[in-house]
Order: C-alpha cells, then sequence, then structure tokens
C-alpha cells in the first residue's frame, strides 16, 4: 500500500531508544498507511528488530552520519520521504491511535501545517509542568479546533511540497519552527490546531535540565529569527529582550485561565519565572550573538531526555527501557 503519512522519526540512540513512540504508532488506526522514516547516524547501531518491517506500510532507515541538530535532521527526513503529508515525531511523545488519522482528515483541507494538542505525559512534578507551559501552552488539551499563528514544535504535520519549496534553507527554517510558521503565515499560508490528533509529551522534570535547556532553546530561537537581519535590528531586538520574561508570562496566566490548568499554573510558578528568565537570557545572547552552538545543545538535551527526567518519571513513562 502506497503510505498516505510519513511519520519522521530522528534518533542518535538505538531502537530501543524510540521503541516506546514506535508503539504507539503501531497502535495507529491508520498504521497500514503509515511510513515510518527513521533518521540515524547509523544503520548498524540502531539495531532494527527485524518484525518491525511488518507494522507499517513502509519502514526506511536514513542513515545521515552523526547530525548536529534536530532540525538537520528533521529536514533530511523531509527531502527522503515517500507521501505527500509528513509528521516530525520524538522518542519522548507518545501520540494517542486515532492522532494520524484525525492530522490527514485535517490536510484533506488548505492548511499548509496541523498540530496536535498535547498532554502532559509526567505530570507529578511542578518542574515538569513549568517545561510544558513554556513549550507548549497555547496547545494543551483540552483544545479547540483553530487556526492559529504557530504549532508545537517537533510535533506538527507539513504538506511536504510547500516544505520542500524552500530548498537549500529548509535546514535553518526547521531549526526554530517558530520562524517556519511565521514565514509560512507571511506567505498566506494557514496553520490548524487539531484537538482530534493528541500526543502524550514527556518534559523535562530536573531543575538543572529546566533551566540550562531553556537558556539554549532561547538562544537558538533568537539567533534563527534574526539570521538575515542586519545588526541595528539585531540590536533592537536584544534590547528588548529582557522583557520576554514578563510578556510571556502574561501569555501563560491567559492560556492557563482559558485552559483550565491554572491550578497547574500556580503549582509549578516557583519554577516557571526562572524557566521564563533563562528563555529571556539565551534570545538576549542569539540577538546579539547568533545561535552559536546552542541548536547542538538542544539536540544533546532532547535526545537524552531520559537523563533530564527524575527516576521516577522514567520508571513510570519508559519501565524496564529506563
Amino acid at each position: 500500500m502506497t503510505p498516505q503519512l510519513t511519520v519522521i522519526l530522528a534518533t542518535p540512540g538505538d531502537w530501543m531508544v524510540i521503541s516506546k513512540t514506535v508503539s504507539h504508532l503501531v497502535q495507529q488506526t491508520l498504521a497500514s498507511s503509515i511510513e515510518l522514516l527513521v533518521v540515524t547516524p547509523s544503520r548498524t547501531d540502531l539495531n532494527m528488530p527485524q518484525d518491525a518491517l511488518n507494522d507499517f506500510a513502509q519502514l526506511r532507515l536514513l542513515e545521515t552520519g552523526s547530525f548536529r541538530s534536530i532540525g538537520r535532521a528533521n529536514a533530511a527526513g523531509v527531502r527522503e520521504a515517500s507521501s505527500k503529508i509528513i509528521v516530525l515525531a520524538e522518542d519522548h511523545c507518545f501520540p494517542e491511535p486515532g492522532w494520524a488519522a484525525a492530522l490527514l482528515s485535517a490536510h484533506e483541507e488548505d492548511y499548509a501545517a496541523v498540530g496536535p494538542a498535547i498532554l502532559n505525559a509526567n505530570p507529578a512534578t511542578a518542574v515538569s509542568w513549568a517545561d510544558l507551559l513554556v513549550g507548549y501552552g497555547p496547545w494543551l488539551a483540552p483544545s479547540y479546533r483553530r487556526e492559529v499563528e504557530f504549532l508545537p514544535g517537533h510535533n506538527s504535520s507539513y504538506k511536504r511540497d510547500i516544505l520542500l519549496a524552500y530548498g537549500d534553507r529548509l535546514e535553518e527554517m526547521m531549526e526554530a519552527e517558530t520562524v517556519l510558521h511565521w514565514d509560512l503565515r507571511s506567505k498566506g499560508a494557514r496553520l490548524l490546531l487539531e484537538p482530534e490528533a493528541l500526543a502524550a509529551h514527556t518534559n523535562f522534570s530536573l531543575w538543572g535540565s529546566l533551566l540550562r535547556v531553556q537558556f539554549f532553546n532561547g538562544r537558538t530561537f533568537a539567533g534563527s529569527r534574526v539570521r538575515h537581519m542586519s545588526l541595528s535590528r539585531r540590536a533592537l531586538y536584544a534590547v528588548g529582550s529582557p522583557l520576554i520574561p514578563a510578556v510571556r508570562l502574561v501569555r501563560i496566566v491567559g492560556q492557563a485561565r482559558r485552559g483550565g490548568f491554572f491550578g497547574q499554573f500556580l503549582r509549578c510558578l516557583h519554577a516557571l519565572v526562572p524557566a521564563l528568565i533563562l528563555d529571556g537570557a539565551g534570545q538576549f545572547a542569539g540577538y546579539l550573538l547568533g545561535t552559536g552552538t546552542a541548536d547542538k545543545r538542544v539536540a544533546e538535551f532532547e535526545f537524552r531526555r531520559l537523563d533530564h527526567i527524575t527516576p521516577a518519571d522514567r520508571q513510570r513513562i519508559f519501565g524496564s527501557q529506563a
């Protein structure tokens, strides 16, 4: 069967690292219509079980050698994909059974990108909630179907030809998807949040990990945003960056009230405020100095998620795999 949807799953680790996400993909109502494209530095090191080939319309490996960042790995997957619709996946984000069907159905309409509503896969700690609100606050479930300005990073779906139109710029556009979404909307494209597509995201739940990754995320975003800006405009953005934590906090308060998770907001406020401050500091550095090695550092955190969550979270989510 010709696949209708390509799921791009990048990992520098072995099959065990991605096996929980793969098990959720196998449970999709449209699993037989999915091409799973695993982007890996080494086919040998991945150690894929032979019976995995039976679960999808296609399962292919894309061997790239070591990859510096998530954006570069995902861009390589976009170029290699067989389907007209691609969706980005992560080894620590687990889609509900109707996820693929809901994304594909939404793409029958004139949307360039469609994103899922997000659940908290490890809700036990305040640090996890702080990380979730910083990264995914606008899209938390329960939600409602609507056009949006931005979609969840690393977890949204796109019409492949729209991404391929970026040519040699695809890698830089995939580094910080918010920048990609800005650009798509500036060209008249429409983005949809589809609440019937649900995915549970594992968040950083250790204090040190939360604060460090927020700095690197902020610097990656800002560096990607100003890559082609003049020095004077970059300086202007840098001057305004101390206001970013307060602006984002106000937005999160509104999201929490509307979404019905104000209690969780209050519970994690002591972690949320320093996380936002570190994000703002990272953006200040990115506006002035560019991305530097921040994209590489973000990839290290993302691809080693097990090292950055509590032992209790590891055991509850990943069981014996942890």
